[in-house]
């Protein structure tokens, strides 16, 4: 039973009223972040007045939750961002869930998804137990009706009458031409055009306030997590026995262990030991790596499964069982260091791309996860393969915000162009304000030696200019809730070019046939080689 509940609620509302504040037709910025805090600040507030103390084992969250909701405006590029928000909202939603207990790090699979319905159900039920229990506390005392039951009645009555209102006057309006012009007057002082956009948003608010009142009940009064769900018990049952997990593990291991010799004498040798009719030194390596980063995936789905179901009776299947694991897992780290070089070959040759560095990144934590797995399995505490999951999962997403994608693939890819491969600038343009400093600090570079070229330096010139026109020249006019420190930066590069560019002052703008175009001298370059719409 909670102390103060009335002040919970309105807490609750004034946090979904701040949703609507911070967000309601306004590009999301520094907003998601500060929204975020607030809600933190706001839950352990409401805790330290019911007298709740947290887990110590939440703190991890709370920094967590801060990380990627700042790290949403401070990265603008597309898929970064969502992972940052997903991570936020995740992260959110397991502190508010083991908030009280903090057992989180000892869930299972089983737990998650239990939980997910278990908090699902808390947090639409928390609120009308809440309003059930203050009748009954009010029954007892024998204490006056609070504040707000007092008015509820009142407001309903309006909110009965408005309809009713409206109709009778449309038909005393018909009637009477004075009485219609009068209340015209009246509605535009109401601004009434605007009031199906009120009632929309009148809606959420009080539906985010229903849930945010659900959640903090739920993790003040309820997410003490006394008992798990898997306690300690397999999540499904073994009935196969050593004998045929043996044979198909080793099977699969035999075919790993072939794949891997082809791989060391014809792709680890060199690209001379590579004669596959019809293939170039490139073609082979982009040819096959997905394939093999699905391998390495189904392969640890596989294992998961056969390690749940095998029945292991003593120390001398539990033995064979690892020693299968520990050989599949070997071969598998040795398949994804293949996918890992045919990708850096395929960059060589043709560049970097979003999804080459996403993968890049994604096959490292996967080969640590699987060496997760064959520890925890020898060991024989599978039961934390969610949280060696989880904690891939924040590793993976860490890594994308410290690589700064679109940032690295402008170094990359400006570094091949300087050693003589070509240079893609229509894919330079489609790349995010992250990019854009780095396009600079690359100029400037390129104008200081010039036995890279000139060429060079003038793509780069063409590319920052169409670049700042197609992005509104980075100096959009925003609310400071929509703030955002990718925007920040490339509109100060921007300044910087524009101020230091040998060209004199670039402008790209959009010719009588509708391309986007830059004048240099006398000369006119289009800003896409290709049409694509922009």
């Amino acid at each position: 039973m909670l102390k103060k509940p009335n002040r919970l609620v309105l807490v609750a509302f004034i946090i979904a009223l701040l949703f609507d504040i911070l967000f309601w037709e306004k590009v999301p910025g520094i907003s998601f972040s500060l929204y975020a805090i607030i809600i933190l600040v706001a839950g352990f507030s409401l805790a330290r007045y019911e007298e709740v103390r947290v887990s110590k084992s939440n703190w991890f969250l709370v920094i967590a939750i801060v990380f990627f909701s700042v790290m949403t405006f401070i990265r603008q590029e597309p898929f970064t961002r969502f992972l940052n928000h997903v991570q936020t909202l995740f992260m959110m939603s397991l502190l508010a869930y083991a908030f009280i207990g903090g057992l989180w790090p000892h869930y299972n699979l089983s737990d998650y998804v239990v939980g997910f319905f278990r908090f699902s159900g808390s947090v639409l039920s928390q609120p009308v137990r809440l309003r059930m229990q203050r009748k009954e506390a009010e029954a007892e005392s024998g204490s006056k009706p609070s504040i707000w039951r007092r008015v509820s009645p009142y407001l309903r009555g309006v909110l009965i009458a408005i309809p009713i209102l409206g109709f009778f006057a449309s038909l005393l309006a018909s009637a009477d031409p004075i009485f219609a012009q009068g209340l015209d007057e009246f509605l535009k002082i109401l601004a009434i055009e605007n009031l199906p956009e009120y009632l929309f948003r009148l809606t959420y608010i009080l539906i985010a306030a229903y849930l945010f009142t659900g959640i903090f009940t739920h993790a003040i009064t309820n997410s003490s997590d006394r008992k798990l769900v898997s306690d300690g018990k397999p999540w499904m049952p073994t009935w196969l026995g050593i004998t045929e997990s043996a044979v198909v593990l080793g099977a699969i291991d035999l075919l790993f262990a072939i794949f891997v010799a082809i791989q060391v004498r014809y792709f680890f040798g060199g690209h001379t030991n590579i004669s596959v009719d019809g293939y170039t030194y490139a073609e082979y390596a982009r040819n096959g790596f997905g394939e093999l980063v699905f391998v390495a995936f189904f392969s640890l789905l596989l294992l998961l499964s056969f390690s749940q179901i095998t029945k292991r009776e003593n120390k001398r299947h539990q033995f064979i069982f690892s020693g299968f694991s520990t050989f599949l897992v070997a071969m598998v780290v040795v398949i994804l260091v293949s996918a890992f070089q045919r990708l850096l070959l395929y960059e060589t040759a043709y560049g970097f791309t979003r999804l080459r560095i996403y993968t890049h990144i994604f096959m490292i934590w996967l080969g640590l996860l699987l060496l997760a797995v064959i520890l925890l399995e020898i060991r024989g505490r599978l039961r934390y393969f969610a949280l060696a999951t989880l904690i891939s999962f924040v590793g993976f997403t860490v890594s994308i915000n410290l690589v700064n994608v679109d940032s690295s693939i402008t170094k990359h890819n400006v570094s091949r162009a300087i050693s003589g491969k070509e240079l893609d600038t229509s894919y330079l343009l489609t790349l995010s304000n992250d990019a854009v400093p780095m396009m600079v600090e690359l100029f400037a570079e390129s104008i200081e030696g010039r036995s890279q070229g000139d060429d060079l330096t003038r793509e780069l010139a063409v590319s920052i200019a169409c670049h700042a026109a197609l992005n509104q020249e980075y100096m959009p006019h925003r609310s400071w809730l929509s703030f955002h420190f990718a925007d920040h930066l490339a509109s100060r590069a921007w300044e910087t070019f524009k101020s230091n560019s040998e060209f004199g002052y670039l402008h790209a703008d959009w010719n009588d046939e509708g391309y986007l175009s830059v004048q240099i001298n006398d000369d006119e370059i289009l800003c896409y080689e290709e049409w694509y719409g922009y």
